[in-house]
């Protein structure tokens, strides 16, 4: 009768570890480190981590605007901000490059110097695509270009 008791309870005990632990992975997974902070990008809502530094810059003064006349003060949740995920990846990660250099930028200054990211990468792909169909080998092209 003991016995039993003993390895009801040892099974008990394991089962709790092994639940604990569990939940101790899924919750690494969504901690954030010191420093940082979540913000939640577009209609979908995507999660990012930035370092809270990055509020600082006007780029982000700029966003929180948009935020503000889009949402409101709304205190529900986490910081969204009415952007495309696309956009906001491409400012942290130009931030995170070389923070001194880009950390001055106005949101404006952002927004055009994406666009003429777009407007390149689409010449680019027309180009290749007509000079491919005449038989002009691109790549020598685009080597000669760097």
């Amino acid at each position: 009768m003991m016995i039993s008791k003993i390895v009801r309870l040892r099974q008990v005990v394991q089962r709790w570890k092994t639940r604990s632990l569990t939940r101790r992975d899924t919750e690494d997974r969504h901690r954030i480190r010191s420093g940082s902070m979540a913000i939640y990008i577009g209609p979908e809502r995507i999660r990012f981590v930035i370092p809270t530094r990055f509020l600082n810059y006007p780029v982000f003064a700029g966003l929180l605007e948009m935020a503000e006349e889009e949402y409101g003060f709304s205190t529900t949740g986490g910081i969204a901000l009415p952007c495309e995920p696309g956009f906001f990846e491409g400012i942290v990660k130009l931030l995170e490059a070389d923070e001194e250099k880009f950390c001055k930028m106005e949101l404006d200054e952002f927004m055009k110097m994406m666009e003429d990211v777009v407007r390149i990468r689409q010449l680019d792909y027309f180009l290749c695509r007509e000079y491919s169909s005449c038989g002009i080998n691109i790549s020598v092209m685009q080597k000669a270009r760097v």
